[in-house]
């Protein structure tokens, strides 16, 4: 048993609402909490117990120096512990986790491979962000684009997606060529919507400033102070994504999103996002960020989906010959 001192500052904020962080912090680190006057008594390993005292004392002090620190970030920090017990979250919380304001979203780093993933951008050119979905890929690299288009760093942002799902044939489609892709962009529309405000948005979309294509319309192009993102890029072919790779111009940013257990493309096609991997991987300027079950921010139940498909997918691979 370990006896840890509360702060007298924010304690609702540390043990959240009906002791909600408690519940999370006893699941994450593997520890039994309860408190006891201004004491919090843990139940556990002693490495797992001195997380619990670190994560304590150092949201404790950031609170007590009055920096803005909510319920839902003491629960990002406790996840940030149970991987790596040793996290300054001081460091983390003030100097790099936090992203400025992207339009109308806070948004904040909530794993070690996502503030990877923010610090890849900052400092590359071309950054691929490949891991299962629900991991922030494609909203943390639109938060970025935001936050720079409204920083005046890129003159403008261009979101592009194969529509593998109907092999880019889309005359069968109703309506025009926009209408037809529409459906296969939806999703990059919902995270830019999560951004901006949809009048603000709409009038950018209307403007150019902000530009939403299936990657076929990047053929030919120069795309010049420009944040780009290819999303879904495991869907693309080789020939797709080498072109989009070097389409990019001067004063440009590009990242590419995708899942390599997720590719739709004929049997026969090789993945561009996979050969990628293969032929870009050692050039300078590019990185590559791999994200994994860990890094999954949606429901809980979907990080133990992703860690359940993962395993049925290595006992298949132990049950084929040789």
């Amino acid at each position: 048993m370990r006896k840890i001192a509360l702060p007298e500052a924010g304690i609702e904020t540390l043990l959240g609402a009906y002791d909600e962080n408690l519940r999370h912090l006893e699941s994450r680190l593997n520890v039994q909490l309860r408190t006891q006057g201004h004491e919090l008594m843990v139940e556990g390993q002693p490495a797992d117990a001195a997380k619990v005292a670190r994560l304590v004392e150092q949201i404790g002090a950031l609170l007590a120096e009055g920096h803005a620190i909510s319920p839902v970030d003491v629960k990002s920090a406790s996840d940030l512990l149970a991987q790596d017990g040793t996290v300054d979250l001081r460091d983390y919380f003030l100097k790099g986790g936090q992203l400025r304001q992207a339009g109308k979203r806070r948004i904040m780093a909530k794993s070690p491979n996502q503030r990877q993933y923010l610090d890849a951008i900052e400092h590359h050119d071309i950054v691929f962000g490949i891991g299962p979905a629900g991991t922030g890929k494609t909203y943390l690299a639109m938060a970025q684009a935001v936050s720079y288009l409204l920083a005046k760093k890129v003159s403008r942002i261009i979101l592009a997606r194969p529509a593998v799902e109907a092999g880019e044939k889309l005359g069968f489609l109703p309506g025009d060529m926009q209408e037809k892709v529409n459906p296969y962009l939806r999703p990059l529309y919902d995270a830019l919507y999560d951004m901006m405000e949809v009048d603000k948005a709409e009038r950018l979309l209307e403007r150019g400033t902000i530009e939403v294509a299936p990657i076929a319309f990047m053929r030919g192009r120069t795309l010049n102070d420009a944040f780009v993102i290819l999303d879904e890029a495991q869907n693309t072919t080789p020939e797709q994504m080498k072109m989009f790779l070097t389409r990019l111009g001067f004063g440009s940013k590009a990242v590419v999103t995708g899942d390599i257990t997720q590719i739709d493309l004929p049997s026969a096609r090789t993945s561009g996002l996979v050969e990628a991997m293969h032929v870009v991987g050692a050039v300078d300027g590019v990185s590559f960020v791999y994200f994994d079950e860990r890094d999954v921010v949606r429901h809980k139940l979907v990080q133990a989906i992703v860690k359940a498909y993962e395993a049925h997918t290595a006992s298949l691979g132990d049950r084929r010959p040789a």
